[in-house]
């Protein structure tokens, strides 16, 4: 059972930052890629930054140039570091790891709210 635990969200203000951790259970060295999805209320969940095992990232268009994905194999940790937050990011957010290439399955953390709101 590999667990993935985010933290990190809460309340920020429209311009705010906030820094979202996910936390694995085993090592993410082997993961073929890792990912923060986001699920906005009433939308469907859509992948908002992703990175592999050689540490490419991509973004969803609307985070470009606000969002940083990275991590960190000897912590197993994934970060997003989300800048410039807008009303429009508000939702749910999930950390993701691609593990079927080692054990064939996919796991998914349980979830943080980001609100964002003056």
């Amino acid at each position: 059972q590999v667990n993935l635990v985010e933290s990190g969200g809460g309340l920020v203000q429209p311009g705010g930052s906030l820094r979202l951790s996910c936390e694995a259970s085993t090592s993410i060295v082997s993961f073929a890629a890792m990912a923060w999805l986001r699920q906005i209320t009433g939308k469907q969940r859509e992948v908002v930054a992703q990175i592999n095992t050689d540490g490419d990232t991509n973004y969803a268009a609307s985070v470009k140039g606000r969002f940083t994905i990275s991590k960190d194999g000897a912590k197993n940790t994934l970060w997003l570091h989300m800048n410039n937050l807008k009303p429009d990011d508000a939702g749910v957010y999930t950390c993701y790891a691609d593990d079927r290439p080692v054990r064939g399955l996919q796991y998914w953390g349980a979830g943080i709210r980001v609100t964002v709101s003056s």
